[in-house]
């Protein structure tokens, strides 16, 4: 008979939500299989007669022979004529307190993954929160997006492609996206790029992963801005790759430790329209001097174009793939940014020459992107919807990053210098009090508001120490009640015990 904490798991186990899909028979079959796993109950040991078992359960017997008799099939119990059934006697496997120590030992056993594996644990992946608060930088405002309009590009997608639109993809991603990606980067960016040059993919995240690893290999190194985009750097150690900063100051990256050591690496990794994290623009005399360097060294330029929409003073740069015609130069973008982190789209444009290589490469990642998404995204760049919610978005975070700037000189003059960047999504600060950065992240934490710190961008470890600030998902007044808290947890680290 079972025991009452026994009969207790079972009966929990019929009342679990989680379970409450799977027919009652298979629900009582699947407790009892637990038990025996976790060696709660010990070869040998008698199962209660089903008919007393459906009583203590409340339901059929002939549910409770159902389930012994799966229970039979699969080598759990065994059933003996006239003397009832009893787990079987299974010398294969360990008992559940045996199992238990060894699932603890494992646990804290160092896994035995390859030199990337580690380097993929050892950093730690690229992390967004699921649901920001602020200052989480990066995040557009999703809820001024246009659901609707969407919901209706979809249905008339589904609608004229059926079920087409539920198989496999191209894996180099659908035509009509590839066009609208190419007009617009044309139009907007000053790219040359065509629909055969375009690859879409996941994220641009998927794009740094695939560049470092299709362009270089491991133990090459690559040039890369110091402070820099913790996702890329952490796509290139992930991959081997020997990342080597290179100083960045007002008009973007230093050139000349580029080209004092030409062949110190095969590639280099840039942020030009808005770098990450500083917000300067790349001078147009180094994208040219890094363009002639790619070319003569037969070199990469990986350019990320990650939030080029959002410039608030003044026209945009032109993109650097669009200067170049040597065909040295990969442009990736996203519309996580621009649109909404869900969406899941990015792409590249590449040299003629990579297109293939790439979307071979791309296979063995995850084989292509969602139709559906890309087929809707296509409609909305087609008639316009992605121009004019790009422009209506840049006005509101324009006047966000206004309503922020003002704040910080307001409640935080004590503590911070904003550094009021030209575009983008966030706003850096550079701590001017004694506080540490890591002690105005923990106290922003513990009131409910989100810092990344600037000093871990900095490879060289000479960065000054702030944060930055997200602006663009949050209301004026969220903006306001975000920075009043952040304002008392410093003054609170300040004060004295």
């Amino acid at each position: 008979m079972f025991r009452h904490s026994q009969l207790e798991t079972v009966k929990a186990w019929l009342a679990h939500p989680a379970h409450t899909a799977m027919p009652l028979h298979a629900r009582i079959q699947r407790a009892i299989r637990q038990l025996i796993l976790d060696g709660a109950l010990g070869p040998g040991k008698p199962l209660p007669a089903s008919r007393a078992l459906a009583k203590s359960l409340g339901v059929s017997r002939d549910t409770v022979e159902s389930a012994y008799a799966q229970l039979h099939a699969e080598g759990f119990i065994e059933r003996r004529v006239g003397s009832g059934s009893f787990v079987a006697e299974m010398t294969e496997f360990a008992p559940g307190h045996r199992r238990s120590r060894r699932d603890a030992l494992l646990r804290n056993q160092a896994p035995n993954l390859s030199k990337r594996g580690n380097a993929m644990f050892r950093g730690g992946g690229v992390r967004e929160m699921l649901m920001p608060r602020p200052f989480a930088h990066g995040v557009p405002d999703t809820r001024g997006f246009p659901l609707q309009l969407w919901e209706r590009l979809e249905r008339q997608v589904l609608k004229e492609t059926g079920t087409l639109a539920l198989l496999h993809g191209d894996p180099q991603g659908a035509e009509p996206l590839r066009r609208a990606i190419a007009d617009y980067v044309n139009l907007e960016r000053g790219a040359r790029a065509t629909a055969d040059r375009v690859l879409v993919l996941t994220s641009s995240q998927q794009a740094m992963t695939l560049c470092a690893n299709v362009l270089l290999d491991p133990g090459e190194r690559i040039f890369i801005e110091d402070p820099a985009y913790y996702g890329a750097r952490k796509a290139f150690d992930a991959a081997g790759l020997e990342c080597v900063p290179v100083r960045v100051d007002r008009q973007g990256i230093l050139v000349e430790p580029i080209l004092a050591t030409p062949n110190r690496a095969k590639a280099v990794f840039l942020t030009p329209s808005h770098q990450f994290p500083t917000g300067a623009t790349l001078a147009l005399d180094r994208r040219l001097a890094l363009i002639e360097w790619a070319a003569g060294h037969q070199a990469w330029i990986i350019e990320d174009d990650y939030d080029s929409e959002f410039h608030y003073a003044g026209k945009p740069t032109a993109c650097v793939q669009g200067l170049d015609p040597n065909d040295r130069t990969i442009y990736t973008g996203t519309f996580t940014k621009s649109l909404f982190p869900g969406l899941r789209i990015g792409y590249v444009v590449l040299p003629p020459q990579l297109v293939q290589p790439m979307t071979v490469a791309r296979t063995l990642l995850d084989g292509h992107t969602a139709s559906m998404a890309q087929l809707t995204l296509a409609r909305f760049m087609e008639g316009g919807h992605f121009g004019a919610h790009i422009r209506t978005m840049r006005g509101i975070y324009a006047q966000r990053l206004a309503v922020l700037s003002d704040l910080v000189r307001r409640h935080l003059s004590d503590f911070v210098d904003p550094r009021v960047p030209i575009g983008g999504l966030q706003m850096p600060c550079v701590l001017t009090c004694e506080i540490s950065e890591r002690a105005a992240i923990e106290a922003a934490r513990r009131v409910g508001v989100e810092l990344t710190g600037l000093s871990a961008l900095h490879a060289a470890g000479d960065g000054k120490a702030g944060f930055l600030m997200g602006f663009a998902a949050y209301t004026p007044a969220e903006l306001e009640g975000a920075v009043r808290k952040l304002a008392t947890a410093l003054q609170m680290v300040r004060m004295p015990a």
